[in-house]
């Protein structure tokens, strides 16, 4: 598995396995067979609710933690200072781990900054590998590196065709943040799959739309997170690296974006609200 080197010098690999929407009951297996097939980087949640099933995958998966990163993040229930040492606790419990790999502000509500100077000490104190945030916009992130003394390793936000980030995406570089896509497929919004675009693309390169969506993200240096419960699925979502897009493919992809979200805007009222009342049942 390829990886890119974060600004703090260790390496996440470039495609990992999110566990985000999948269930108790078919979660420890789906992480054993993306395990088995190849994939190293696991992402999960406190929201998520199934860290416990994450934690039990890795145990028996045979495979040595020191191979593994493993990603998990704070919701906004424990978001200050003291939550936020509290809910990493409960996490590095339920992932049965010593440490966490990439550790994130799941949303940027709440006392963000309370919750990043623990994280701070924690990385610090050498449990956490990485620390950074997940759904902050430019602005946002400017004001965190501003007054914080360590800088995010990775902001983890809504990318896909539709929604590309275009401005983001070159900011988050240009201050050496790594920028990390969920729901690369929109989870099969707009009829991705049947994208006459993207399909013509996978067509000419003997590939899925979902390989071609992958491959893009990719060449743009975007850390990526594919899901499926399917074993074939996963396999062939980690069959990216044999082809690459020209510069053509490049631009014609770009043509898609509609710069607006597959799902909701952070900035909207209304879902800072209904955010800001979910409270995970771990």
């Amino acid at each position: 598995m390829r990886k890119i080197k974060l600004n703090n010098g260790i390496e996440i690999p470039t495609l990992g396995f999110g566990v985000y929407q999948i269930d108790k009951k078919h979660c420890e297996q789906a992480v054993l067979d993306a395990i088995d097939v190849g994939y190293r980087l696991i992402d999960t949640a406190t929201a998520y609710q199934n860290e416990c099933q994450v934690g039990n995958a890795i145990k028996v998966s045979g495979i040595d933690r020191k191979d593994l990163f493993i990603t998990t993040k704070l919701w906004l229930n424990q978001a200050s200072y003291d939550g936020a040492k509290i809910q990493f606790e409960q996490s590095l419990n339920l992932l049965q781990v010593d440490y966490i790999d990439l550790y994130l502000i799941h949303q940027p509500f709440g006392d963000i900054y309370g919750a990043w100077h623990a994280m701070e000490e924690l990385y610090e104190q050498g449990k956490i590998k990485a620390i950074g945030v997940s759904n902050f916009q430019p602005d946002r992130l400017a004001d965190l590196m501003a007054f914080n003394k360590i800088k995010p390793a990775v902001n983890q936000i809504e990318v896909n065709p539709f929604n590309q980030q275009l401005h983001a995406v070159p900011w988050m570089q240009s201050k050496t943040i790594q920028p990390e896509a969920w729901a690369p497929f929109a989870e099969g919004k707009n009829d991705i799959f049947n994208h006459p675009v993207l399909t013509a693309i996978g067509n000419k390169y003997n590939k899925s739309v979902g390989q071609v969506i992958l491959r893009w993200l990719i060449q743009r240096q975007i850390v990526c997170l594919a899901k499926s419960v399917r074993k074939e699925r996963m396999t062939e979502n980690l069959n990216i690296f044999d082809f690459e897009l020209s510069n053509q493919d490049m631009i014609d992809i770009t043509a898609i974006d509609t710069a607006t979200s597959a799902f909701f805007s952070h900035r909207d009222p209304a879902i800072v609200e209904w955010l800001t009342k979910r409270r995970p049942n771990i």
